[in-house]
């Protein structure tokens, strides 16, 4: 990776500040989920090619929290910059996306976050696959329908009368059984005060068994059994990932709940509680509580999600979104959820279809102007809340699915300027997020492409097209 004093070098004074702006926004961000969750007002792994299919993807509340991270619209707008014309930057642009690489059905946009006028369109209302940049939408939902400090729950159950325990799935998708929980829930944490828990009601032998009724509907995706997305539960243990990864595709456990639930028996007996497993049971209502664990706020997961392109955290999301809406937690429920939740906001929803959370479902239809809308509403100062779509994106050069690109010399003047969620499948390259131009504006811009079958090419020519923005 090129040093971090070279890169600087390129970048203009007023990018520099703006560069500085964003990069508060996410440490503030950062700090706000050490800290705590955000109140109502409110990273990174490369993604791989992907196997079969070719993609390349990737409860509770507490209050007295810190202030969210300020705008970064209403920071670069004192500025006081004229932005791009339409004209100018159909000048740069068009030439750029004429490249056939990029295949034969185009869709872009661009508009400014300040503002949120609309710069540049081309197909601009056309839906075609997204890909990966679904996530976008997804994050945006889930950020409003839920709130940016939400959490999600995973616990124990003692049924009374009974040596019988149950482990309760919340949903939370990234609880890991891990020795190093990194921040997140710890299903190590969770035995040890279940044990302890059942201890002082003189148990050390139990029956255990898991609930995942929170869930409904066929927990595999049309995509099949596929490395990059695990069967979709609301109790699994990383991602039911049976080697030693934390992002992109590898083995999955065939149940990941029943794998779970004996990774937390074993746990128990390394307490001193014979645990024997007993499959799956619904919890019920007079059930005792025993212990629980709680992910990071909304905030941290929805950026993880986006940076590492995680498909099991996206299908986890989209059905949260859903319940906590009223809907169905499978995955019809979580698509519906999250285009009512993006129309609710007020959003170009016109040639949109939603039928996963993550992008790998081909029939998911959006549109640039709809992604441009939604990165501007992120950088609204009315939604501090959806801040975390905005620092979640990876940086150019430097970090997630970006930070082995923006290499050639072509595309360079993007490096530490783009910050942007990408998307691939077989045929489709996409790229939606945003840049800073020379005159410190904050840029949101959505680029999708249809019918390329050089994958490699139609990258580049999407990261040369995003740091001519910056350059321009």
């Amino acid at each position: 990776m090129r040093s971090l004093r070279a890169r600087s070098a390129r970048l203009t004074t007023v990018q520099f500040v703006a560069v500085a702006v964003v990069v508060g926004m996410a440490l503030a961000a950062g700090a706000v989920t050490a800290a705590g969750p955000w109140s109502a007002g409110g990273q990174r792994v490369a993604e791989r090619e992907r196997a079969g299919a070719g993609t390349d993807h990737g409860s509770g509340s507490r209050a007295g929290a810190p202030r969210p991270a300020p705008s970064a619209a209403a920071v670069l707008a004192g500025l006081d910059r004229t932005p791009p014309t339409g004209k100018s930057l159909a000048d740069i642009l068009d030439p750029l996306l004429s490249d056939p690489s990029l295949g034969d059905h185009r869709g872009a946009a661009v508009v400014d976050v300040a503002t949120g006028r609309r710069l540049y369109a081309k197909d601009a209302d056309a839906g075609l696959t997204p890909a990966s940049t679904t996530k976008i939408a997804t994050a945006v939902a889930a950020l409003s329908a839920l709130g940016p400090d939400h959490r999600l729950t995973t616990r124990t159950v003692l049924e009374p009368g009974t040596k019988k325990v149950v482990l309760v799935g919340g949903g939370d998708p990234t609880l890991t059984a891990r020795k190093k929980a990194d921040g997140w829930a710890s299903l190590r944490t969770l035995a040890d005060t279940t044990a302890a828990a059942l201890k002082k009601r003189h148990l050390t032998s139990v029956t255990l068994t898991y609930d995942i009724s929170l869930y409904a509907g066929t927990s595999r995706h049309p995509l099949g059994v596929n490395e990059n997305l695990a069967a979709v539960t609301p109790l699994t243990a990383d991602e039911g990932r049976l080697d030693d990864s934390t992002s992109g595709p590898a083995p999955r456990a065939a149940d990941p709940a029943d794998a779970a639930a004996h990774r937390f028996a074993a746990l128990l007996e390394g307490h001193g509680v014979k645990a024997t497993p007993d499959g799956s049971a619904e919890a019920t209502d007079r059930a005792e509580a025993l212990a629980s664990v709680q992910s990071p706020p909304l905030t941290a997961v929805v950026e993880r999600m986006l940076t590492h392109s995680d498909n099991d955290i996206a299908e986890a999301l989209a059905r949260q979104t859903a319940l906590g809406t009223g809907g169905r937690g499978s995955f019809a429920g979580g698509a519906a959820a999250v285009g009512a939740q993006v129309k609710k906001l007020g959003l170009p929803v016109g040639g949109a279809e939603f039928h996963d959370g993550s992008g790998l479902d081909r029939r998911d239809k959006l549109t640039a102007r709809l992604l441009t809308s939604l990165l501007a509403l992120a950088g609204s100062k009315d939604h501090p809340e959806l801040r975390p779509v905005l620092t979640g994106l990876p940086v150019a050069g430097f970090t997630g699915t970006l930070s082995d690109r923006y290499e050639s010399t072509d595309s360079r003047a993007g490096t530490g300027l783009v910050r942007a969620k990408t998307g691939s499948l077989t045929g489709v390259n996409t790229l939606a997020g945003t840049v800073v131009d020379t005159d410190g504006h904050l840029l949101a811009f959505a680029l999708l492409t249809e019918n390329s079958m050089n994958q490699p090419e139609a990258r580049a020519a999407l990261d040369r097209a995003a740091a001519r923005l910056a350059s321009q």
